[in-house]
């Protein structure tokens, strides 16, 4: 079966035919491509899908990866960027086996069947050349016969004539000779072309023609076998990376499997465990007996009206119920506004009535005076460790012992700052290390450099060396002291001691600075405070206990007022409040509406009517 036999006549369609399979194989290189480009793009998502979700450095999000399940994601998320390689090992080899090695072969094959249909086209011209020859000889053999016989004809007539001159006559039957001959000649010649002819036509079809079909054959199968070949390099580049895909979605699997529940937990409880035992049992409080119930002595007007309250060192206090304090209550406390109340709108509603004169206009005192005041009316506590963590946070930087956290996370905390100090000095001994042995040869070997040149480095190191030591020793005793390896210091060793307060100066001054008033400013009053520690439990009973401050009154507001900074509340025009605790001095008036809600508004947008029973008590 070939195409040279078979399709003899066919050469306009074979032409067309190699045509399209050129477009076809162009056409696979085009679906290659496009396919390269899918797997780089694919690639390239799920590399920043694995980047985005990876653990940003030095933030909050690595402490969370020490937990199985979230180590087990982030080794996801490393075979998921393993994963995106692969795919583009598949574009690289594809681009380099198929597109590439096809677009070659695209353009030897062009001028391949450039080359066939060349010879081709020749050929034909050939025959069709000695097709014309052919012709011509024919059409004069033809034309030399019907003038031989038509010469014939008129020597025959002339010779039959007795009017004709024998001197015409001859020349009639010489002209009718020489067409003779010359037919004759072009019989010989259109017989010799025709011969000539018939050999041609036959090697062009039976050789020429065959062998250059042949060819092209052999061409488009060979193009044929390319794609095919293309076809199982398309499937057998995927095949290559299927067991490195396999072992990344192994891993994965292991990783999940990895997975420890109870480890979790585990780590759950070292994170957060306090270390503080859970609250005692609350005594019964006998309201049958008549009581006379005073202002509290936590409210911030009754440090500052007598400033005497002395600290409760004896006695028994109440079970402490700090985790349960109402954070508004609390906070109310210490961020009362301590900035100039705004004045009344300049038209007032018909029912307002006059509340008589402004308050005095005076230099109002920074939110730290409250403080300072508050502190001193009440013991100081080594910065509130016994209020919520949060607390001495917002107020000012945690102190350097840690003692605004539980036991236990400061123990955590200590034991860590320990372990990093210890490795601080290993790496200095291991530089001092080195630089005596640099010394010791140089004192050897005088020409390799000078000795001398080294003891200064080698006095930092060793001055370095000694403080961390005795941070390391400070942080130690501050460990002790919280595992109980030693005994708990007394309030008077705890004053007299200049140990660890003196390098924790700033960290304890630091309460009582950075105070953020209602409007956002800070102010610095540390001069001011005294220093005074008690056990952190006398502190706890004062903001422990729940009871809401008496009320002194009732007031109406004058005017609506929108209380937006911290420790101020919202009030309506003509709404009936408490008052709790009254002007002083400063413009603003503490009011409650109900139990849960209380808070300072202008004294001048409010009428007072205060219970003079209550206030003499």
């Amino acid at each position: 079966m070939s195409w040279g036999t078979e399709l003899w006549d066919q050469f306009d369609n074979l032409e067309k035919h190699t045509q399209w399979g050129i477009d076809v194989l162009e056409k696979y290189i085009k679906f290659v491509k496009e396919r390269t480009e899918i797997e780089l793009s694919y690639a390239k998502q799920l590399r920043n899908l694995s980047k985005k979700y990876q653990p940003k450095k030095n933030s909050k999000e690595e402490e969370e990866y020490r937990y199985t399940s979230t180590r087990a994601f982030l080794a996801t998320l490393n075979e998921m960027n393993d994963y995106a390689g692969q795919h583009e090992v598949i574009s690289e080899n594809m681009t380099s086996l198929i597109t590439g090695e096809l677009t070659r072969y695209v353009q030897e094959l062009k001028q391949e069947r450039k080359s066939h249909f060349h010879d081709g086209r020749k050929a034909q011209q050939h025959i069709e050349t000695c097709w014309k020859q052919l012709e011509a000889s024919k059409r004069r053999f033809e034309r030399d016969c019907k003038e031989a016989d038509r010469a014939q004809q008129y020597f025959e007539k002339m010779d039959a004539d007795i009017n004709v001159t024998k001197a015409d006559v001859e020349k009639a039957r010489q002209q009718a000779q020489l067409r003779h001959q010359m037919a004759e000649d072009s019989k010989a010649e259109y017989s010799s072309t025709l011969q000539k002819f018939n050999s041609e036509q036959h090697d062009h079809y039976y050789t020429h023609i065959p062998n250059i079909f042949q060819k092209i054959q052999e061409m488009e199968e060979r193009r044929i076998v390319r794609i095919g070949e293309s076809m199982k390099t398309f499937a057998e580049v995927d095949r290559q990376v299927i067991p490195i895909i396999g072992k990344c979605l192994d891993e994965i699997t292991k990783a999940a499997e990895s997975i420890d529940h109870k480890n979790d937990s585990q780590l759950v409880i070292e994170a957060f465990k306090s270390g503080f035992e859970p609250p005692g049992d609350i005594d019964f409080e006998d309201f049958t007996q008549p009581m006379k119930r005073t202002v509290s002595e936590s409210s911030l007007s009754n440090s500052r009206g007598d400033g005497k309250s002395e600290p409760k060192f004896g006695g028994k206090s109440k079970g402490k119920l700090w985790p349960f304090i109402k954070k508004n209550k609390l906070m109310s406390l210490l961020t009362s506004p301590h900035q100039p109340p705004p004045p009344p709108p300049a038209s007032a509603s018909p029912s307002a009535v006059p509340n008589g004169p402004q308050s005095p206009k005076q230099q109002k005192e920074p939110l730290s005076h409250r403080f300072n005041e508050f502190m001193t009316s009440k013991p100081k506590i080594h910065c509130f460790r016994s209020l919520k963590r949060g607390l001495s946070l917002k107020l000012g930087a945690g102190p350097e012992d840690f003692s605004n956290l539980p036991p236990e996370q400061r123990r955590k905390k200590l034991q860590q700052k320990v372990d990093e100090l210890n490795k601080d000095i290993q790496k200095e001994m291991d530089q001092r290390d080195a630089l005596t042995k640099m010394k010791d040869v140089y004192i050897k070997n005088p020409q390799m450099g000078d000795a001398a040149s080294v003891d200064h480095r080698l006095a930092e190191l060793g001055q370095n060396i000694e403080k961390l030591r005795l941070e390391v020793q400070k942080f130690e005793g501050w460990l002790a002291e919280v595992e109980g390896r030693l005994p708990m210091r007394t309030e008077q060793a705890r004053r007299q001691s200049g140990l660890y307060e003196a390098q924790n100066t700033s960290a304890v001054n630091s309460c009582a600075q950075d105070r953020e008033s209602p409007d956002g400013s800070y102010t610095e009053e540390q001069s001011q405070e005294t220093e005074m520690k008690v056990p952190a439990t006398d502190f706890d009973d004062e903001f422990d206990d729940e009871e809401p401050l008496p009320t002194i009154g009732t007031c109406k507001a004058l005017y609506t007022f929108e209380g937006q900074n911290e420790g101020t509340i919202s009030v309506a025009e003509g709404e009936m409040l408490y008052v709790i605790e009254e002007d002083k001095g400063d413009g603003w008036t503490r009011i409650r509406r109900n139990e849960d809600e209380e808070g300072y508004v202008p004294t001048s947008y409010v009428e007072v009517y205060l219970d003079k029973n209550a206030k003499d008590s």
